[in-house]
């Protein structure tokens, strides 16, 4: 018996439950600098990426190709994301590319998904009058996490499409549908969801254990909900980090202020403790002047508006809180062909920005951080921010 082996195995097994400082492999993180604004990509387009978008996406240390990337063009999200994959290393061999994959919707652009449907079709979750259930859009199903050979096939596409010398990791979404009861008792009842949910444990410790410990494992998990505990964070035990999302949700009953001190304060706690997160946000306003539902849905940008003053404040928001490995993405939405900001740099990623003189300072709803070369002042219950460019 080897018993280096067996150390190893059970190692990995015991790192599901430590920090992520604690066993974060440094030389699969992503390429980080103070020089300029720490920038993250998180983009999808069904077609084949140009030279231009190639050459733009490939100035990202951390990139996040998403469902439906080169689908129409490749015949599959599978080989869409390999071949945009394979275009960008060609330029940027230390870009870090990850693969989106759902943990529970079954988007109908992957080809490997759907032959095992077709073979499977039990795979997809019923309710208890055994009719399938889908979204809103009444056609997109889910997989059932309660049954082992869903779970087992899962993991072994993830496994094969992180064999790629091309990705370095994996994209798990709809974390928050499966940890968040409600989603799924209202579709199957609670009884189901509890196994929905006890199935997607076991698939991401599983997920810890063999893919994780050669590939970033990038959730989109941090969230301030009222059902969890810790914001999300009490999940980060299975991953390498978070996307963050829905950082100006509906609230729950909290003012905007309140709210959005959580989100400030979670991201704070989990960047020192040595995860990746990589921050989403809109530069649209929120439909009726709120961001609603478990997505951040948002009005799109036009192209001829001026919104560098919602530009400069969620930067202030990212830069409150940022520490190393922290990366933001300001967007008009994710699909390339329609953002009006696809292509586009701004002053405020190019300006030299230099490293933290400190953590943040608070007085209220009011923050304040130094940095070598800036000064950022943020005032999240009157929703302005200063960034004072030395």
């Amino acid at each position: 018996m080897n018993y280096n082996n067996v150390y190893l195995v059970l190692l990995a097994i015991l790192s599901v439950g430590c920090s992520a400082a604690q066993i974060q492999d440094t030389g699969k993180l992503p390429e980080f600098s103070w020089d300029t604004m720490p920038l993250y990509m998180h983009v999808r387009k069904d077609d084949a990426f140009t030279k231009d978008e190639i050459k733009y996406i490939s100035k990202y240390p951390l990139v996040t190709f998403e469902k439906t990337t080169g689908s129409k063009t490749f015949g599959s999200t599978e080989k869409g994301t390999i071949e945009a994959a394979k275009e960008v290393k060609k330029l940027n061999p230390k870009t870090k590319i990850i693969y989106y994959k759902n943990v529970v919707i079954n988007w109908s652009t992957y080809a490997e998904d759907e032959a095992f449907l077709k073979k499977n079709p039990d795979a997809l979750l019923v309710n208890d009058k055994g009719q399938k259930v889908f979204m809103s859009n009444g056609k997109t199903g889910y997989f059932d996490l309660s049954k082992d050979y869903v779970r087992s096939y899962w993991l072994n596409h993830v496994k094969k499409e992180t064999d790629s010398p091309y990705i370095d990791g994996v994209f798990l979404d709809a974390n928050i549908k499966v940890l968040v009861p409600g989603f799924f008792n209202s579709k199957v009842g609670a009884k189901k969801q509890k196994e929905l949910e006890a199935g997607y444990f076991k698939m991401m410790a599983d997920l810890k254990a063999g893919v994780g410990k050669d590939n970033i494992l990038l959730a989109n998990i941090l969230r301030v909900r009222p059902e969890f505990k810790d914001v999300g964070r009490e999940y980060l035990k299975y991953f390498d980090g978070t996307y963050l999302e829905g950082f100006e949700h509906e609230s729950f009953g909290m003012t905007y202020a309140e709210y959005v001190s959580k989100g400030i304060e979670a991201f704070q706690k989990s960047a020192k403790e040595g995860n990746i997160v990589a921050m989403s946000i809109g530069l649209g306003e929120g439909e009726d002047g709120e961001v609603k539902g478990i997505d951040d849905k948002r009005k799109a940008v036009k192209s001829n508006e001026n919104f560098k003053e919602r530009l400069d404040y969620v930067l202030a928001i990212f830069l409150v809180c940022a520490e190393k490995h922290s990366y933001v993405y300001p967007h008009d939405g994710y699909n390339s062909k329609t953002s009006s900001v696809w292509l586009k740099s701004f002053p405020q990623y190019e300006n030299k920005l230099g490293a933290p003189k400190g953590p943040a300072v608070r007085t209220g709803y009011v923050y304040k951080r130094s940095f070598e070369h800036l000064d950022v002042t943020l005032d999240i219950e009157n929703k302005t921010a200063k960034l004072n460019w030395k």
